[in-house]
Parts: C-alpha cells; structure tokens; sequence
C-alpha cells in the first residue's frame, strides 16, 4: 500500500477528499467543551487557588514558582548558546522589518463645512501569550505574537506557558521571551491559564486579547471565553498544498509535504500536480526521506489518512484546486512561480519558487506564522500588527453643518421608527 493516495481529478474523486478533510476535526468534542466549561467557571470563581490547583492535578507537581521572577528570565537569556540568541536575533530582525510595514495610521479628515471626521489608532492595553511547553515547545511562537504586538503599540504582554516535568520554566522560551521584551511570565498551561487571562486572578492580570497555540482544551477554553476576551482565531490542525509542475524537485515536494505531517496526525499535507512522473518519484521520496526523520509514525499517520496527491490537467486547474481548499500554507513550485500570485486568492501563506519552503516562513523570512486553518483562508488572515490595534472613530460638527444634515437624519430615524433619535436632532433646533 502507497505512503500516500493519488487521485486523478475528474470532478467527483478530489471533491469527496475534500469533503473528507472538512469532517477531519468535526464538532469539538462535548466531553472536552464540558471539562474546559467546569474549568472556566471554577477559575472565575477562585481565581489563583484554582489555577494552582489544576496545575496540581494535571502536571502532577505545582511549579517552582507561579511568577517567574525577572532575574531568571535574564539568566535563561545569559545563559543561552549564543549561536541560539543569534539565530533568534536574526528572525527577530525580519519580522520586524515585515510587520512595521503593517502599522495603521489614525488620521483626521477636516470638511470645508467646519466638520471634523476621523480615526485614532492605538494598540491593546493587555495582551495574554499562550506558549505550549514541554516537548512541543516553541520559541519561534513567541517571536511570531510578541513582535507584532509590540509594534503595534500594546503596552503590556503576560506570558503564560506550562512548567516542565521538574517544574521548572522552559529556558528556550524565555530566551524568547526576553528578546521579544515580554512583561511577565507565569508558570501554568491548558484551559486554566486561558480563563486566568481572561478574567484575571489576584496575580494573573486580565488581558484585551489572548493570542498563541495550544492543544484542544487551551483551543476550546479560547473559543468559549471569545467575547468576555478577543483571540486570534480558533486554529484547526496543520496544512500544506504544493503545486507542482514536471520540472518541479521530487525530493523538495517529498521533504516539504513531510514538513507539516509531523506536527500532528490530523495535519494534511497534498501534491497537485501536472505530472503523474512527479507523482511516482514524489511518493518514493517520501518512503526514502521518512526512514530517518524523528516522528516518522506521525508523519506515516497524516499522510495515509489526511494526505494526497492530486494530478491534474493543467496549471489553472490547479491554481482552481488550491483556491478551493484554501490551504494555511501554499507553495507553488512552478517553473515562473512569480506569474500565479495573482490567480491564488485563498491561501494564508504563500511560498514562491524551490527555494522558499515552508519552515523559511515559520522561523526567519519575516511574515507571520499564526496563519488560518481549515478553510478559512478564504475570509480569514494571518495574524498581523493590526491584530493587535483597536480603532475609534471621531465626529465633529458645527451647528450649521448638523442644521443642513438635520432634514435627512430625521427622515431616516423616523423610518424606522426610532423616534428619540429623531428628537435628538429636531431639539437641537
């Protein structure tokens, strides 16, 4: 049996495989959305005692500390391999080159009349970073949610990230925090820590917005808590789809389908494709690259379940295909890649030509990494420096302005029937 499918495109085979991949996560499970409510209502009510508590029961052990304490969030810093906080420094550098080009601007604009119109821009007060810990811990998370942030102007960020099995904080990670000038750094993972942002605790601040990965309890406790508190978005598991020609490099199709299959076995990762050769020569890639990659058993899992190769017609078919799944992240390995940005309308990222593969963007090139899953591209966009802005319009009118609107206001008010709005403006006068 093949690592991977392949699927002639006639109209019914590629759609029922789309199909099956928007049933892949489903409803979020009733038994999770029960736990994570309990969580929730328990944090809202307790506060810290309760955070420390669910900490207790889920990482076995309370944390050396629940604040982690400046001095050694600057040690991790001191302490760290140099070539580390060079390479971070580096990515740190192109972000922020990338996303200072992002940042709005209020303006004012002053009518002949005498009115005033306009819009103020400013970033959050508060913003709470999820950083997942343990094994699947990621520093470049940090640098991708607290760079913008920064940029946009929000004036303080509240880390929470869980301990490791000896209770200690993930060094890696406060490498990152320190770079990135993250305020304050709590010890505390999973829904608990969610809530704890949302709401605020005795310790742990009440934050505008919170913003970061984590496993389905933090995405849930995210979802639920989406009103009492902004979030980034609700992020299903990961995606690739590359396109590919017949000049195309089997062994770079191979090595960046491979790339997203091991995050998880729910990730999907697909070929399209103009060539049946590539097909082939990609499929025997894939059996020879996976042999000595690390989570080779998860990579075998995605690719059987989630994964495809897709051989079409031609290029615009193609592009039509991509625009259809509107995949988080999309390669085009043509020959002129440069020549279809313009026809490729949903995608959350898109990488152009054979030497921009997909970890480029999730480390170093600059653009965010916090991209929308499942679909949603096609409505949805990459987390940004506007994430973090909130906008307020202004009005102002003389009294001769609002005496030549007044006729028009009141028509439309009383349209509708709302007739103190009517009067607001006929009392005036």
């Amino acid at each position: 049996m093949s690592v991977i499918k392949k699927i002639f495109v006639n109209g019914k085979d590629e759609v029922e495989f789309f199909k099956q991949l928007e049933k892949r996560q489903g409803e979020t499970n009733k038994k999770v959305t029960a736990v994570v409510n309990e969580i929730i209502e328990t944090v809202r009510e307790q506060g810290d005692e309760a955070v420390k508590n669910y900490t207790l029961k889920f990482d076995g052990k309370l944390p050396e500390y629940y604040e982690v304490p400046r001095e050694v969030i600057n040690d991790a810093l001191t302490e760290a391999d140099q070539s580390f906080v060079d390479a971070m420094l580096n990515a740190i550098e192109n972000i922020t080159d990338f996303h200072t080009r992002q940042k709005s601007q209020s303006f004012v604009n002053p009518k002949e009349n005498g009115c005033i119109l306009g819009q103020k821009v400013r970033g959050l007060d508060k913003v709470g970073l999820y950083v997942p810990g343990g094994t699947a811990a990621y520093p470049s998370s940090v640098l991708m949610n607290a760079v913008p942030a920064k940029i946009a102007g929000v004036k303080e960020i509240i880390m929470v990230t869980p301990p490791l099995k000896d209770g200690t904080p993930n060094k890696d990670i406060l490498v990152a925090a320190a770079l990135c000038g993250v305020d304050r750094v709590f010890m505390s993972g999973g829904a608990q820590a969610i809530a704890a942002l949302a709401y605020g605790t005795e310790e742990i601040p009440k934050v505008d917005k919170i913003v970061g990965p984590g496993n389905i309890y933090v995405a849930t406790a995210k979802k639920l808590l989406y009103g009492a508190v902004d979030i980034d978005m609700v992020a299903g598991p990961s995606e690739i789809l590359v396109m590919s020609d017949e000049k195309a490099n089997p062994k770079y199709i191979a090595a960046d389908l491979m790339s997203q299959a091991e995050h998880d076995k729910l990730a999907s990762a697909i070929l399209v494709t103009t060539s049946e050769s590539i097909a082939d020569r990609t499929i025997e890639e894939l059996e020879r690259q996976m042999q000595s990659l690390s989570r080779k058993d998860i990579i075998e899992a995605s690719l059987r379940d989630y994964g495809a190769i897709i051989i079409c017609d031609t290029k615009e078919q193609a592009c039509e295909i991509a625009n259809r799944f509107a995949p988080e992240h999309l390669e085009v390995l043509f020959e002129n890649p440069l020549e279809y940005v313009g026809r490729l309308d949903n995608a959350g990222s898109i990488f152009l030509g054979q030497y921009a593969p997909e970890p480029l963007g999730d480390y170093y090139a600059g653009p965010n990494h916090v991209l929308p899953t499942s679909g949603t591209a096609r409505f949805f966009s990459p987390l940004s420096v506007n994430s973090f802005e909130k906008r307020s319009s202004f009005i102002y009118y003389t009294e001769d302005a609002l005496r030549d609107a007044k006729d028009d206001i009141v028509l439309i008010a009383e349209k509708e029937g709302l007739t103190a709005h009517a009067n607001a403006i006929k009392v005036r006068f």
